[in-house]
């Protein structure tokens, strides 16, 4: 593992995580039930974009998208608070070969934190199932598996109501079978910048 101290959210950030594929979009290459995405190729172009443009294009937003940002800080200081846990702010974690990442919301001693500030009637719908959300394991282990951890707690907050702390144990089979997909895609997408490389004129 390979850590990059940069603030997350600040330009350095952006540039440590252009063009190869992050935890937070894990579930574009390996499903939560183990199976390869069928959204493998589209977001395999979409990192080929940001690596040809130099820049990373805007992304979609939402109102409670931009309120779980500003809510993180707060969400941050009520775990350590409940759970006596200090957290440890890093910017961008990669395996050892730099071509995949995960952007921890805290590191902790044997593991990690995944913070999610989510609208009032989904985070009822967590509390009630009272578990990891299916949508969320690929990010989730596959931060696990950057950062060498053997746990990671996903937490889900909201100001007006009780927490969602649930702590999620390493998965390795999961793990192996997102390590052997992540693989295949990054040297998937490595051959195709290549291609693209040639076409254009520009060939390495």
């Amino acid at each position: 593992m390979q850590i990059n101290s940069c603030e997350q959210g600040t330009e350095e950030w952006f540039d440590a995580r252009r063009g190869i594929p992050t935890a937070s979009e894990f579930k574009s290459i390996l499903t939560s039930q183990g199976k390869p995405s069928t959204t493998q190729t589209t977001y395999m172009y979409k990192l080929m974009a940001e690596w040809l443009m130099e820049k990373t294009p805007e992304s979609y937003t939402n109102e409670w998208m931009e309120r779980g940002k500003e809510l993180e800080g707060e969400a941050g200081a009520f775990y350590e608070l409940n759970t006596g846990v200090e957290i440890a702010h890093v910017g961008f974690a990669t395996l050892d070969n730099g071509m995949a990442g995960c952007s921890p919301d805290g590191l902790l001693v044997g593991g990690g934190l995944e913070l999610k500030c989510p609208a009032p009637h989904t985070h009822v719908k967590y509390l009630l199932a009272n578990k990891c959300p299916a949508e969320y394991i690929p990010q989730v282990q596959g931060s696990i598996w950057i950062c060498e951890a053997q746990w990671w707690d996903f937490m889900s907050y909201h100001p007006d109501m009780p927490p969602l702390i649930i702590r999620v144990p390493r998965d390795q089979a999961f793990i192996d079978q997102l390590s052997a997909e992540v693989h295949s895609f990054t040297a998937k997408m490595l051959e195709k910048r290549q291609q693209l490389l040639k076409q254009l004129g520009k060939a390495e």
